[in-house]
């Protein structure tokens, strides 16, 4: 069986190093902004704003996703009969069975623990919600642009 508190840890992990990642970023766009041979050139001249702007934009995806892992942290991983946050299920979708574990964040992202492939789905995306409070043996339908998709319910861990 996949551990989920594995997967947890993994996804935290893989959140703060883009953390890390983006602060450097940051770091070093205010850093640009702030450069003596940066000053304008003239009035049309905006690469300072520009770099301070992105500054700003990187600042606060850094704080979006402190607040992921800070909601992941505080995830409770209880097993439950229904699918809830927390959860992780294994969905049947065209007679191909995937693993999906149940966050508030991170969706689309995919983990590998235990020798097995797990998709992270938000409860905020399409899939996530409508498969909300399932239990075995439910099925629930997604429609995508090209068709309707019919997914079946096969185990909740």
């Amino acid at each position: 069986m996949i551990n989920k508190q594995k997967l947890l840890d993994q996804l935290v992990a893989l959140l703060k190093s883009e953390q890390s990642e983006l602060e450097d970023a940051a770091k070093s766009s205010r850093d640009l902004a702030t450069q003596a041979d940066l000053k304008s050139e003239g009035k049309y001249d905006t690469r300072a704003i520009e770099a301070s702007y992105l500054a700003g934009a990187q600042q606060k995806r850094v704080e979006e996703i402190k607040l992921d892992i800070q909601m992941l942290e505080e995830m409770e991983l209880s097993v439950s009969k229904k699918i809830q946050l927390g959860s992780l299920a294994q969905i049947e979708h065209r007679g191909a069975e995937r693993f999906y574990f149940i966050t508030s964040t991170s969706g689309g992202t995919m983990l590998s623990v235990d020798g097995a492939t797990v998709l992270v789905i938000s409860v905020f995306s399409p899939l996530g919600n409508a498969a909300l409070s399932l239990e075995v043996g439910e099925s629930f339908e997604v429609e995508t642009p090209k068709e309707l998709r019919q997914y079946n319910i096969k185990a909740i861990f």
